[in-house]
Order: C-alpha cells, then sequence, then structure tokens
C-alpha cells in the first residue's frame, strides 16, 4: 500500500480545480473490450434460461427490445461525451443536463447498483469455485474480491489487460458456440437435417402469449446494461472523444450477436419447454448437438464472466467515488491519486461496502441481502432516465448555441429520446405492476428517496450553479472538474 507520500489529493482545491486526476493508460482495445464485456455476462450465460422459459422462442424479441432501449441511451452519452470532453464519470451527465441533484443521484445509484453487483458475482464465482475446492463459500468469495481489487490498485492498465482477456474469453467462447450450434440447427453437423422447427413446434412462437414478451423484455434489459462501463473507461484513454465515437459504433452489432444471435440458436437447436430456469441454456444446447465436458467448457466459461463483472465493478465504483468526491457530493479525501494515478482511496472504500453487502449475505441473506439485491433491481433504469431526460435538454441548448459540438448525434431526435424515455417509464410501471419484480420496484424507489433526502440534508444550497458550455477550450480538458465548475 502507498504511503501518504505517495498520495496526491485535491481534497483543498474544490471546487473549481484539483491536482487530482486520473491516468491516461486505456488502450483503445481495453476500452473496446470493456464494453464488450460489460454486457457479456451470468445473465446472458445463464439468465436467459429463465428469459426462455417465460416467453419461448419470442424471447428473441424481448432481448432485441430491450437491445434497441440500451443502444438508444449508449447513442446519447456518447453524443454528450463527444460534445462536452473531459467528463470523467457518465452520470455527471445528469448533473449538467438536470443540475447537482440529478448528479448527486444518478452517481450514488449507480455506484450502489455496482455495489451490490460485486458482492453478487463473488458469491456467484465462489459458489463455482467452491465444486472443485473444499472451502467455504464465504471464504471464497472474500478471496476473489481481494485479488481483484488488487489488480484495481496495481494500475488502471492492469485493469485494462486484465478486462481485456476476461472479454476476450468470453467472446471466444460466444464464437464457437455461434459457430457450433449454427451448423447444427442449419443440418450441416446434424444428420437429421435443420432443426428450425423447434421455433414453432411447441406452443408456436410465442406460446406464452405476447404480453410475456413485453414482460420479458422487463428482466432481460438487465442483463444488457454494463456498456456505459467504456464510456468511464474512455476518459482514461488517450482519446476519449474517439475512443466513444469508434465504441458505439459497434455497440449495436455486439448486442445483435452475442445475445440475439446466441438466443436465437438456443431456441432453434432445444425445444424452449426443456429449458431449466437456473441452468445455462448454453450447456443444454452444447449437449443436445453433443459436445462432451459442455457442463464443465460453460461453467469455466461462466466463471470468466463473473470474474469480468466482478472486476469491472470494483473499477467503476471507485471512479464514480472519485468523481462525486470531486464535486463535494462524497469525502473529499477520495479525491487523490498516486503516483500511478490510481484512485487508491476510492477504490478501498468502494471494496469495503461491497465487503459489508457480501457480509449480509451470510449473517442475514433473507433480510438485509434480500432487501440490498431488491433495491438494486430498479436502480439502472432510474440512472438511464435520468441521463436520457438530460440528453434532451442538452441536445437542444447545443443546436441552439453550439452546433459544431454535435460530431455523433442520437438517431431521430427529438422522438428517438422521446421514445427511449417512453420505453423506460412503460418497463418502470410494469415492473411496478407485476407481483414478481414489484418488491425490486418499490425497493428502488425507497433508496432513491433515501438519496435525495440525503442530498437535501447535506448538499442542497452549497453547490455552484452549472453552465455546461461555460467555457470548455480556455481550461484543460484533462480536468475532471474544471468545465464543469468554472463560472
Amino acid at each position: 500500500m502507498q504511503s501518504e507520500a505517495d498520495i496526491h489529493t485535491g481534497a483543498d482545491v474544490y471546487p473549481g480545480e484539483s491536482e487530482a486526476e486520473l491516468g491516461r493508460s486505456l488502450k483503445a482495445r481495453h476500452v473496446s473490450m470493456i464494453a464488450i464485456g460489460g454486457i457479456i455476462g451470468a445473465g446472458l450465460f445463464v439468465g436467459s434460461s429463465t428469459a426462455i422459459v417465460s416467453a419461448g422462442p419470442a424471447v428473441i424479441l424481448s432481448y432485441g427490445l430491450a437491445g434497441a432501449i440500451v443502444l438508444i441511451i449508449m447513442r446519447m452519452l456518447s453524443e454528450m461525451a463527444v460534445a462536452i470532453p473531459g467528463i470523467q464519470s457518465f452520470p455527471e451527465f445528469s448533473r449538467l443536463g438536470l443540475g447537482h441533484l440529478a448528479g448527486f443521484l444518478s452517481g450514488w445509484l449507480y455506484w450502489y447498483f455496482w455495489v451490490v453487483v460485486v458482492a453478487i458475482e463473488a458469491i456467484a464465482g465462489a459458489v463455482i469455485i467452491s465444486s472443485w475446492i473444499l472451502l467455504p463459500t464465504w471464504l471464497i468469495g472474500v478471496g476473489l474480491m481481494a485479488v481483484l481489487t488488487a489488480v484495481n490498485l496495481m494500475s488502471t492498465k492492469s485493469y485494462g489487460e486484465f478486462e481485456f482477456w476476461f472479454s476476450s474469453i468470453k467472446v471466444a467462447g460466444i464464437i464457437v458456440f455461434i459457430l457450433i450450434t449454427g451448423g447444427y440447427a442449419l443440418g450441416v453437423l446434424n444428420p437429421a437435417g435443420p432443426t428450425f422447427g423447434n421455433l414453432t413446434e411447441y406452443g408456436g412462437f410465442a406460446p406464452n402469449g405476447a404480453m410475456s414478451v413485453l414482460a420479458t423484455t422487463t428482466s432481460v434489459i438487465f442483463a444488457l446494461v454494463g456498456a456505459e462501463i467504456a464510456t468511464i473507461a474512455a476518459a482514461e484513454s488517450a482519446e476519449p472523444s474517439r475512443t466513444v465515437a469508434r465504441m458505439t459504433s459497434t455497440v449495436a452489432l455486439r448486442i445483435l450477436v452475442f445475445y440475439i444471435l446466441s438466443v436465437f440458436l438456443i431456441v432453434a437447436v432445444v425445444p424452449w419447454n426443456t429449458i431449466v430456469p437456473g441452468q445455462s441454456p448454453f450447456t443444454a444446447a452444447l449437449s443436445a448437438v453433443g459436445i462432451p465436458g459442455a457442463a464443465m467448457i460453460m461453467k469455466v466459461i461462466v466463471l470468466v464472466a463473473v470474474l469480468s463483472c466482478l472486476n469491472s465493478g470494483l473499477y467503476v465504483t471507485s471512479r464514480v467515488l472519485f468523481t462525486l468526491a470531486g464535486r463535494g457530493d462524497a469525502p473529499q479525501a477520495l479525491v487523490s491519486v498516486n503516483k500511478r494515478k490510481v484512485p487508491v482511496r476510492a477504490i478501498v472504500m468502494a471494496s469495503l461496502f461491497s465487503y459489508v453487502a457480501l457480509a449480509a449475505s451470510v449473517l442475514s441473506p433473507e433480510v438485509v441481502f434480500s432487501f440490498l439485491v431488491n433495491a438494486s433491481g430498479a436502480l439502472m433504469l432510474i440512472v438511464y432516465l435520468m441521463i436520457a431526460l438530460s440528453q434532451i435538454r442538452l441536445r437542444r441548448r447545443f443546436e441552439a448555441e453550439c452546433p459544431e459540438r454535435l460530431t455523433i448525434r442520437t438517431w431521430f431526435f427529438p422522438w428517438g429520446s422521446y421514445l427511449g424515455v417512453a420505453a423506460i417509464c412503460i418497463i418502470l410501471a410494469a415492473m411496478a405492476a407485476t407481483p414478481g419484480m414489484a418488491a425490486e420496484f418499490w425497493s428502488s424507489i425507497a433508496v432513491t428517496a433515501f438519496f435525495a433526502l440525503l442530498y437535501f440534508f447535506l448538499r442542497r444550497g452549497k453547490a455552484e450553479p452549472l453552465d455546461p458550455l461555460d467555457p470548455l477550450d480556455p481550461l484543460d480538458p484533462l480536468d475532471p472538474l474544471a468545465h464543469i465548475d468554472a463560472n
């Protein structure tokens, strides 16, 4: 651990300036794979089983709808990231578009979401490893978190390298899966011929009705969140704007190939009504094809996916906390970096809260941990909603005052943006009206209300006025604080 002499802090230089700046050590290949890693996790490899059972083969449409929503949000983020360079954490766009309260809420809700995800992924990874090693699950979970916390403490580049290889393994696994199951579904590897009849033979394409497609969209959208991590990582790359622009041009293809095509091939190869919720449908499809050791292969890939998500969760929670501290919304001592430009204190603080969540899973799994998990259920949609509303407001000002900054534009504005807002509101309403998801919705609302009250008690009236367009050019674009608070 670094000594205090190795720590550079900007805690006493708030709000207009900061000596603490994050590094620029991530390369374009790192950010690209981080974006891929953000949307490929256990939610695809295992969670898709529940979605398939709920909607049947029509689950393809559910993933398509959810993917369209995430895609429009990513395009909004890209538009704002290029138009307002220097932002270190994407929840700050809510601050610029809607005010300090929205920035406070977006940052803390996003931080809370990933703190809980880190604990969940640590448990998931521990369960897999415990089938090979005779150690308590909680102890393995603590070990996984400790190892990946150490990776994040080493340097931003070390995080990027680990995530690059984690994501590369996941991508390679999916590509091989698509080639094998695609050949089988087409009849090339199947003596009995094509298997596309499975899409309609067991109760039809939508055996549970059209409403099941919409209901399933409500749940599968949470498997697709995570691509926004790349906008945070891009801030630590050499060319943030170009990196973000390059990333968004391929996110649609990633969603199409990795999710929709994979799930399409699963329901084409395996009758949907034989899928067991909670068990990997990828394993079922590979077993149907006749791949030996399919269960072990998928268990290893799922473990890699879990470790990737855990690694990214620790990274993103620390960066969001660092930015919140820079705005005065978190303890100022966290606005510090070491000689390698790593926010050590923010990483340690973020990991400590994840250890608390992990402890809750052991000491009070049915009460405390259950609430923590439920309370994160709708938070990403609330964050996305604030992002969408911010983009609409900022876009109108960009067009009126500085249209030259709009080198990346959200498609079909304003109707595309309005449609994104409407879709998020519909999904939130569906969650509130669905018995199985109502607890998640209202728990998330309770956490949002808590942070809103916290803002009014601690920060109301203390933050300086904001002007996202005043002025960018005379200020250092590498300073994460300067263009926000300068007036």
